[in-house]
């Protein structure tokens, strides 16, 4: 059975991404060290699909300072590495960290790597990259202007993977993500905050004019597309590419709250504030690497990913 290791698993996207590994008959060794950025008993509760099940381990790890000795592993078919320090707005406050963690800590895992011979890579990168860049955005585009610390660890991360794939032939996939909602969604996300205001009957705050947009990407199509490189990974040697894992179909403000309202059947009480400095006007992904290279291609639309995720929350609330 081939062996994986996944930073970030008791995470949103990291707890499906290793269900879908495990169900493929992987391996799995998973990494997180349960960062406060949010609370501890969300990611024990996404990890609780897990532990158990027959070739998933897990380990609380903090890769960017913890010995990887400690972990005993002396072979990985491939990292899938997802953990990092989330969010624009909390980089704003604290961008030290986001170097700590996001560049630093990436680099340790891509040191670990070399040290027991581990040769493929996926790496999980943001369209936050791009920052106002024209769309669609494309792979190849100018990405030297990012707004946010988080936005340049994420293209910083990008630049050490491939001084790694030079040096010492780590082959990388690096996965630009957009938006990824679904069920285990971070508590700080929008989709999140809405649906949890409204069925407390409180008002939503909007910032900006609700024009702006992201191209929303469910997660288990987010989740497919990673599977996808690492079977590229290892189908291929002398792989280093980036590539956008979007949904093509950007979705304003006001569409995703019409949306909200239109799954939960509640008209919430909108209000207004002051766009957020580092947030990004729009994204909009041009998915055509990925098709032909991967084969991805995203089934869920926005609505039923907003129905999927209304119906895992309110399940959560009821128990």
């Amino acid at each position: 059975m081939p062996r994986v290791l996944i930073t970030g698993v008791a995470g949103f996207i990291g707890s499906h991404t290793a269900e879908k590994f495990l169900q493929e008959g992987y391996q799995v060794l998973g990494i997180d060290n349960f960062d406060p950025f949010y609370p501890r008993e969300v990611k024990e509760k996404n990890l609780e699909n897990l532990n158990g099940l027959p070739g998933f381990e897990f380990r609380q790890f903090d890769f960017a300072s913890d010995d990887f000795e400690s972990l005993g592993l002396d072979h990985l078919d491939a990292v899938v590495h997802l953990g990092a320090k989330a969010g624009v707005l909390p980089s704003l406050k604290e961008p030290q960290e986001y170097i700590r963690v996001n560049i630093h800590g990436t680099w340790r895992i891509l040191d670990f790597m070399k040290s027991i011979g581990c040769k493929k890579l996926v790496f999980a990168s943001s369209s936050s990259i791009y920052g106002n860049n024209p769309v669609p955005f494309e792979e190849n585009a100018d990405v030297s202007e990012p707004i946010s610390p988080y936005a340049f660890s994420k293209k910083s991360c990008e630049l050490l993977t491939h001084t790694y794939y030079s040096l010492y032939k780590i082959d990388v996939l690096n996965l630009r993500f957009f938006t990824v909602f679904g069920e285990r969604q971070r508590p700080d996300l929008a989709i999140h905050k809405f649906v949890k205001a409204i069925l407390k009957g409180e008002p939503i705050t909007l910032y900006g004019n609700g024009e702006t947009s992201r191209d929303y990407t469910y997660v288990m199509d987010t989740v497919d597309g990673i599977f996808k490189a690492v079977q590229y990974l290892d189908s291929n040697i002398g792989v280093f590419e980036n590539i956008n894992l979007g949904n093509r179909n950007p979705v304003s403000l006001l569409e995703m709250v019409k949306t909200i309202e239109k799954v939960l059947g509640i008209s919430p009480e909108l209000r207004f504030a002051e766009a957020q400095a580092g947030d990004v006007d729009r994204t909009f992904a041009s998915i055509e690497k990925a098709e032909k290279l991967l084969g991805y291609s995203p089934k869920t639309s926005f609505e039923d990913g907003v129905r999927h995720f209304a119906n895992w929350y309110k399940k959560q609330a009821n128990s």
